[in-house]
């Protein structure tokens, strides 16, 4: 039976040490050194049972394969029972192929626009990217329909704010990585924004005052670290 988990558990669940939640699902890079080695690595995964109603999206590139898993539309809570299930069948097939995990290289890319009236000005980014409205997902949010594009999510803006950028990306990460990403961001010139709501996320600026986010699933529960 398929139950429904959150990110907390998918973390907390045994065998799944090569996955990391960096919402939108969880997700796996396994390195093979050659494109060859990469196919057989994808054919090994769907060759698992139980991918009819349940595919995985595999990424497949001349040396590595990134795999996500999610159940549900809504991330980082899209996870369940079943997902754990296929992370540790998948881990298994990449060890019989000697492969590599390495987690630190997963994460997610969300493009965020801030707008006053976000219901006028969404059919435009509709129409000029070519995406659509995300299934079962927030209202106020766009997705590639074939999952390899960023996500392009809408953020209410209460006044005008001329002196600050409306557009800025969220870097998702894997919770064990995201101190690291934030301080390579200062040593490369950019400064922290702000860390109140860290290790959550930490608002960040490069040296003109262009911002992005790290963010992590921790605090998704309203909770801490793991």
């Amino acid at each position: 039976m398929t139950e429904p988990i959150t990110a907390r558990q998918f973390h907390h669940s045994e065998g799944v040490a090569d996955w990391r939640v960096a919402d939108g699902g969880a997700g796996a890079y396994f390195r093979t050194g050659s494109f060859a080695t990469g196919a057989r690595f994808a054919q090994a995964i769907a060759d698992l049972p139980g991918l009819d109603d349940h595919a995985p999206d595999v990424d497949l590139r001349p040396d590595g394969v990134f795999v996500r898993l999610f159940t549900t539309a809504p991330a980082p809570d899209g996870l369940s029972s079943r997902d754990v299930e296929l992370a540790r069948l998948i881990s298994a097939a990449a060890r019989r192929l000697h492969l590599t995990a390495e987690p630190h290289r997963v994460q997610n890319v969300v493009v965020t626009i801030d707008a006053l009236d976000v219901a006028r000005v969404l059919p435009f980014w509709r129409a000029v990217l070519g995406y659509g409205d995300r299934d079962g997902g927030p209202v106020d949010e766009l997705n590639d329909p074939h999952r390899r594009k960023p996500v392009v999510c809408f953020q209410q803006m209460d006044a005008p704010r001329p002196q600050r950028n409306r557009v800025h990306l969220d870097v998702w990460l894997p919770h064990d990585q995201a101190e690291a990403r934030v301080a390579a961001a200062v040593a490369a010139g950019g400064r922290v924004v702000s860390d109140e709501m860290a290790p959550s996320w930490w608002v960040l600026a490069d040296p003109e005052g262009n911002e992005a986010c790290v963010a992590t699933w921790i605090g998704t529960d309203g909770r801490g670290y793991p």
